[in-house]
């Protein structure tokens, strides 16, 4: 979206799991877009306070992007800094010495930002349209303006008195050049989450640009989208050092929102993929697990049946306090892409002169580095159906990241 209407992408952090709910595209019930810039710059505020914040530029690897003037970023930080008139470094700052006042001002310029009171003429635009109204579309000219193919059903509409009507739009005609949006220099959005649902999509349904072939490349790049160099050493280490065998990787997402719900069809993927290696003769096998469900709890499950029959099933997990991920997070901390990519990166040079920016808090990177260690498991992988930590698993696997690492 930011390369279609040749915006600056502001990169935002990663956030704490439920800290922001957007809400149930499919069902119509989602949190209004200026609701929910409000919910995540608050949460933001949080983590800048506590000393937990860690951007996506430190997670996932837009180098190869950036370098090819594909996309430009900027780290949100940064940009806070410039646009908010705050003096202070939101990277490096010591709370005994930080004025109350601060956080004040951030929310207070968060407010303006968010759209709280409207547009401000050639400086703000704030999109109202989200998942329930629109479906942004680009260069397919004909469908400019029509219904979409996903509408809500009657039960909807009589039972919970829905009455959106969802129309494909083209983006660069409503936000681009000539538009109200495209003479504003910041265009805030909501959500951009997006999936297929239903023959359609829910928000964004863009997969190619008939016309621009600027942005037909980009789509190849954004594909092969991978995590920092960090990451995926930690999680080829731990396959070749603690694995030390073939294996086969699951994830297993049981505890969250519709997952909760679908514990049998969850475990039956993984338990006609054993039944097939099993066949093979080749015992034991090695499974490296990524669940949500703690392993106190592994006993009444299917886990706890595979924890049982140890002659055949050799199950591994990483947790978070094994020392192969504390110093990756440690590793990640001090390298701070973030705050280095994108023009107009922070002078780290000179801060590193004048502070000391210890590390307090390591990033969270747990899940990430599990997903690494999945790329590798050369005896397949079985994933949650409708999960999007699969998807990401699976597009890792399929550029053959692993593979690739030295």
């Amino acid at each position: 979206m930011a390369s279609i209407l040749n915006r600056t992408l502001i990169v935002p952090p990663v956030m704490d799991h439920h800290a922001v709910v957007l809400g149930s595209c499919p069902k119509f019930r989602v949190l209004d877009p200026m609701e929910l810039r409000m919910k995540v710059w608050g949460h933001v505020i949080e983590l800048i306070q506590s000393h937990r914040y860690v951007s996506m530029a430190d997670i996932v690897d837009f180098s190869p992007q950036v370098s090819s003037s594909l996309i430009k970023i900027i780290d949100f930080r940064v940009f806070v800094m410039l646009w908010c008139g705050i003096e202070t470094d939101l990277a490096c700052f010591d709370k005994s010495e930080v004025k109350s006042t601060l956080f004040d001002s951030l929310k207070q310029c968060g407010s303006l930002l968010s759209g709280k009171d409207g547009n401000v003429e050639g400086c703000l635009y704030a999109v109202g349209e989200d998942c329930r109204t629109t479906v942004w579309t680009y260069q397919q000219d004909s469908e400019d303006g029509m219904l979409d193919s996903f509408q809500p059903d009657e039960q909807l509409r009589k039972k919970k008195k829905v009455s959106y009507t969802r129309k494909r739009r083209d983006v660069y005609k409503a936000l681009g050049p000539g538009s109200e949006a495209g003479s504003a220099t910041i265009l805030a959005f909501g959500s951009l989450f997006t999936s297929p649902y239903k023959g359609s999509e829910l928000y964004i349904d863009i997969h190619d640009a008939p016309r621009d072939h600027r942005i037909n490349s980009l789509f190849g790049k954004l594909d092969a989208l991978t995590f920092v160099p960090e990451i995926i050493s930690a999680g080829k280490k731990f396959a070749i050092e603690k694995i030390k065998a073939p294996f086969l990787c699951t994830q297993l997402r049981l505890l969250d929102g519709q997952f909760k719900n679908h514990w049998k069809s969850t475990f039956l993927g993984l338990e006609q993929k054993l039944e097939s290696l099993r066949k093979d003769g080749n015992l034991p096998i090695h499974i490296f697990v990524m669940t949500d469900l703690s392993e106190a709890n592994w006993t009444e499950s299917y886990l706890g049946k595979l924890l049982k029959d140890s002659d055949t099933y050799k199950l591994h997990i990483l947790q978070e306090g094994d020392e192969l991920v504390v110093q990756a997070a440690k590793k990640i901390a001090n390298a701070e892409y973030g705050l280095r990519s994108g023009s107009l990166s922070r002078n780290l040079n000179t801060n590193k002169k004048n502070k000391n920016c210890r590390v307090d808090i390591l990033p969270d990177i747990l899940l990430y580095v599990e997903e690494a260690v999945c790329s590798c498991g050369k005896l397949g992988f079985v994933g949650t159906s409708g999960s999007t930590i699969a998807e990401s698993v699976e597009l890792l696997r399929k550029n053959g990241v692993c593979l690739n690492e030295g």
